[in-house]
Order: C-alpha cells, then sequence, then structure tokens
C-alpha cells in the first residue's frame, strides 16, 4: 500500500470504528426491549407489550445463566417462568438437578410439610440452595393452592450425576408390585446408587455393573404389570442406568462424558415433554452451557450440548436465552496448597476488555432483551465472553475463562444484566 494511502487509512480508521460502534449501539437500543427490573415478583409490563412473535411461538424455553451463583440471573429466570406461566400457561418446570430432588420438591409445593430450609436440601447443586430460588418454590406452591394436580406446576429433575437414593425407589418398586427379580441384580441397585464418582481415576468397575441393570430393566418389562403402571416409575431406574454409564465415561477421551451427561439431558427432557407434561409448553433452568443452541464453550468446539439436541429435535419449538453481565459481585472458587479451600467474592469493576459486554454496558439500559437477527453484523462476529463455571469467577489467569462465541448462532436471544450481585444463602 502505497505511504499515503497507508496515512489516511490510519487516520480515518478511527472515525470509521467509532461510526460502527455508535451504530451498533444505536441499533440495540432501539431494538432491545428494556426489563424494568430483576425483583421477580414484577410484572414484565414491557416485555409483555413487545414480545417477539418467535419467542412467544416456542414451545420449549431454556432460560441460561452465565454463572451459577448471580441473584439476578435467578430472579429474572423466576420472573419469566412466573410470565410463562400466567400468560402462556407453562405449568413444567425443568431444572439442571437431580431426578431424586423431584419428589420431595413436588410434594411441598403442592401443598405438603416442610419449610424453607428443608425444601433447598432436597437439591443436590448446593448452588439452588439461596433464598431467590426457594422463594420462587414459595411462589410455585401458592399457585398451586387449591388447584387439582392436573393443573398444578410440576418439577422435574434432568441432570444424572448423582445416585444417591435411586436404589431406595427402585427397590420400593420391585417389592410393592410383588415383582420377581434375581437378588444380584438388586444388589447391583444398591452398588451403584451408592457409589460416588472418583472423577480422577478411570474404574471399569462401572462397566461391569451396566449389564446387570440392563438385566435388571429386562425382567422387569418381562413382568406381568402392565405398561401404564410402571413407565414412569422405571424413570428412577433409567437415571441409574445413565449415571452408571456416565461414570463408566468420566475418564474417557475428552469430551465423551461431557457429551452424554447433556445428550442424557435431553433425553430425559424429551420424556418428560412428550410423557409427564400436561401442556404443550414447558421452562428448563440451567447454565448457559447447557441451554445453547450451537455447542459447548468455545466457537467451533463441536460439543455437543444439550441446547443442540433440543435445537435440532424441536427446531423453532426450541427457544435458547441466554444471560451475560457487565460489573458486579460474583463468587469464586479458590484452590490453595497450603490452606483450607474456599470460595472468594471478587468485584469486577468494569466490563472485561475484548468481550460483547464491553460493547452492552454502553445501552442505556440496566437490564434489557434481545432477539438476534441477521440485521446487526455485531452480533454474528466472533467476540469474547466470559465462561464461569461449576467454580465460580476464575480470574488468575483470565484468559483462561475469556472464550469465543458468536451470540447470534449460540442463543436466540440473550438477556444483559449491568451489574450482578450475589444469592442470599442464609436460609435461616
Amino acid at each position: 500500500m502505497p505511504k499515503n494511502l497507508l496515512s489516511i487509512f490510519i487516520l480515518i480508521s478511527p472515525f470509521l470504528l467509532f461510526s460502527q460502534k455508535n451504530e451498533t449501539i444505536n441499533w440495540i437500543t432501539n431494538n432491545s426491549i428494556e426489563i424494568e427490573n430483576a425483583n421477580p415478583d414484577s410484572e414484565l409490563k414491557i416485555f409483555k407489550q413487545n414480545t417477539p412473535q418467535k419467542f412467544f411461538n416456542a414451545k420449549i424455553y431454556g432460560f441460561g445463566e452465565a454463572s451459577h451463583n448471580t441473584k439476578e440471573f435467578f430472579n429474572l429466570k423466576a420472573k419469566f417462568f412466573k410470565h410463562l406461566v400466567m400468560t402462556q400457561g407453562v405449568k413444567t418446570f425443568i431444572m439442571e438437578e437431580s431426578y431424586q430432588a423431584e419428589s420431595g420438591i413436588n410434594e411441598w409445593i403442592s401443598g405438603g410439610k416442610g419449610d424453607i430450609k428443608t425444601i433447598a436440601e432436597n437439591f443436590n447443586l448446593g448452588f439452588w440452595r439461596t433464598m431467590e430460588i426457594v422463594n420462587l418454590l414459595q411462589w410455585m406452591r401458592e399457585y398451586n393452592k387449591g388447584k387439582p394436580q392436573e393443573e398444578q406446576i410440576k418439577f422435574y429433575g434432568m441432570d444424572i450425576q448423582k445416585g444417591e437414593k435411586l436404589n431406595e425407589e427402585i427397590r420400593r418398586f420391585v417389592a410393592r408390585n410383588e415383582i420377581s427379580v434375581d437378588k444380584k441384580l438388586l444388589a447391583a441397585v444398591h452398588s451403584c446408587a451408592n457409589k460416588k464418582i472418583d472423577y480422577s481415576k478411570k474404574e471399569a468397575w462401572w462397566q461391569f455393573q451396566l449389564p446387570k441393570l440392563n438385566e435388571l430393566k429386562h425382567q422387569i418389562l418381562n413382568s406381568n404389570l402392565k405398561s401404564k403402571e410402571y413407565k414412569n416409575d422405571l424413570r428412577s431406574l433409567d437415571y441409574l442406568i445413565s449415571y452408571t454409564e456416565y461414570a463408566s465415561l468420566v475418564k474417557e477421551k475428552y469430551p465423551t462424558s461431557t457429551e452424554f451427561r447433556d445428550l442424557k439431558m435431553f433425553e430425559n427432557v424429551k420424556y418428560i415433554v412428550e410423557n409427564l407434561s400436561k401442556e404443550e409448553k414447558v421452562f428448563i433452568w440451567a447454565h448457559n452451557e447447557h441451554i445453547n443452541k450451537k455447542e459447548m464453550y468455545s466457537t467451533d468446539s463441536g460439543i455437543t450440548d444439550l441446547g443442540r439436541n433440543l435445537k435440532d429435535y424441536y427446531g423453532d419449538n426450541y427457544y435458547a436465552v441466554g444471560f451475560d453481565f457487565g460489573i458486579g459481585k460474583i463468587k469464586g472458587f479458590v484452590t490453595s496448597k497450603n490452606e483450607d479451600n474456599y470460595w472468594k467474592t471478587y468485584d469486577i469493576e468494569k466490563p472485561i476488555k475484548r468481550t460483547y459486554a464491553k460493547t452492552l454496558m454502553s445501552i442505556d439500559k440496566d437490564i434489557y432483551f434481545i432477539q438476534f437477527n441477521k440485521d446487526l453484523e455485531f452480533f454474528n462476529e466472533e467476540s469474547k465472553h466470559l465462561l464461569i463455571g461449576g467454580g465460580g469467577y476464575q480470574p488468575k489467569p483470565l484468559h483462561r475463562i475469556l472464550i469465543p462465541k458468536v451470540y447470534a448462532e449460540t442463543y436466540d436471544a440473550l438477556i444483559f444484566v449491568k451489574k450482578i450481585s450475589v444469592p442470599d444463602y442464609n436460609l435461616n
């Protein structure tokens, strides 16, 4: 390039970038839907008046979260769930949680005994033991009051990472129906349910148990019971088989066990939708990396997740909503050689450079919903995104949790929160 042309380009490039950024900000400002606040008990008035048709037409709503420990994400998801219950008749709530949590929570939200602390103990994932989520269950309980069972909200778990207590339900089912099965197979059920996964090593033991569990299922299916009497009861055995197979894969070549877990979550959602849900529309609560419709982690990772399976199977009937944020307080798990591991609260005082959030903070709305389309290059171009998993915020080194994403490929829509805070873990 001639020197004079290069000089001109250097002079005008800042103005071109400024103009492009202004165009992006103006487009998002004009096309985003403001969410008045993160109060889970207030209405989505502006959203109700401007609901995108694609969102309205969907039947399965996947609501993610950019971290598992953020007050605003929890409250906004609760807010949208209530909105969908009241405006679209959603009664099925599916969570990134174990099957074992279902019975206790459903009993309580249907009017059973207990308090907020005992009901929270049903969660196997400790992140859900917060006032924000317990308050949502309390709202479900109030909603269900006086309604027949078929009109009540139901809670379902889709995850397969826990085996505890599944053996108890299977044994009760076999005994109650006087099914004749090999006692050695029931012993295998007990062993698998009570053995925890050691993620540090591969154990062939799990693989040897799978034929026993499948044989037990075969014996039950060939008993004299009618299918309608045990179809749903067998879910506990199916979850145990999935748990055992997942455990057998944890040290296989990456990402074998990761994809298997999300495949099983998809199959569990599909079963719930097709066999247990009384209405057509359902709500799914999980992390961004499970609900997004493209793949887990970085762009072009090729790791098929729950959301990709849902999108491939249900098409536009599945609607994925991701979350992102700019600044605020967030927890991270700190490991140390010299002292006990602990959780630390970090204060992110400014949006991270070279991320979507850096630009999204410029919009004059504290919280907003934006549905993606092809009109704006910004969301169709690759940018950085904070990946905050089960260990929370891990800033050292920061580059490890900054991954490339193309938002328009990843989600149908995004909810952006300028400032986040830590949930209330005090249930006393």
